[in-house]
């Protein structure tokens, strides 16, 4: 029996079939980790010296200064990750560096959750004369013109600063509150 037991453990740690199954019928992959797991629970382990050596090895420089050991243990665990398993696409890095590049330079068109497909038709109504705005994939059209970001446009619509995304209802305003609600 202590055999039996012995063997269990053995080949659960040895990356053999797990002897425990979870609710579904199928092995526990907790109890059997793979290799980057296991380099990746090891980094607890390491001090911060080998952390910074385990930095320097992934980015060819020394870690930024000021940075905890905390956030070197999670750097360092991403990158170990994406090792083994992949990194993000090659059309999400180009999305997250489109909006990277956008919000820095101020210039970001519309809320980075809000996606409006090219095609797509805005309407709106302002002081009596209907604004349509057909959405483009490198931009927006009114009235035969081209135009970066819908804030242009409501800025040109109402000859006043405007979100662009708020005029054309796209966003949600945050409900007002009045004093006289405010004390029922």
């Amino acid at each position: 029996m202590k055999r039996a037991i012995h063997d269990a453990s053995a080949r659960q740690h040895s990356g053999g079939p797990s002897p425990v199954a979870d609710r579904g019928g199928r092995n526990d992959r907790a109890r059997n980790p793979d290799p980057s797991e296991a380099e990746v629970a090891g980094l607890l382990d390491r001090s911060t010296p080998e952390l910074r050596l385990a930095w320097h090895e992934f980015h060819h420089a020394g870690p930024p200064l000021g940075l905890s050991r905390d956030l070197l243990i999670r750097a360092l665990a991403y990158e170990l990750q994406q090792r083994a398993h992949g990194g993000p696409g090659l059309a999400l890095r180009r999305r997250l560096q489109s909006l990277a590049g956008a919000s820095e330079k101020g210039t970001l068109a519309v809320d980075p959750g809000l996606v409006l497909k090219a095609g797509t038709t805005l309407v709106r109504q302002w002081r009596g004369h209907t604004h349509t705005v057909l959405v483009h994939k490198d931009g927006f059209e009114h009235e035969g013109q081209r135009y970066r970001s819908l804030t242009a446009i409501a800025e040109r619509i109402t000859e006043a600063h405007w979100s662009g995304p708020r005029f054309f209802g796209l966003t949600k305003r945050a409900p007002a509150s009045s004093p006289a609600s405010a004390g029922q």
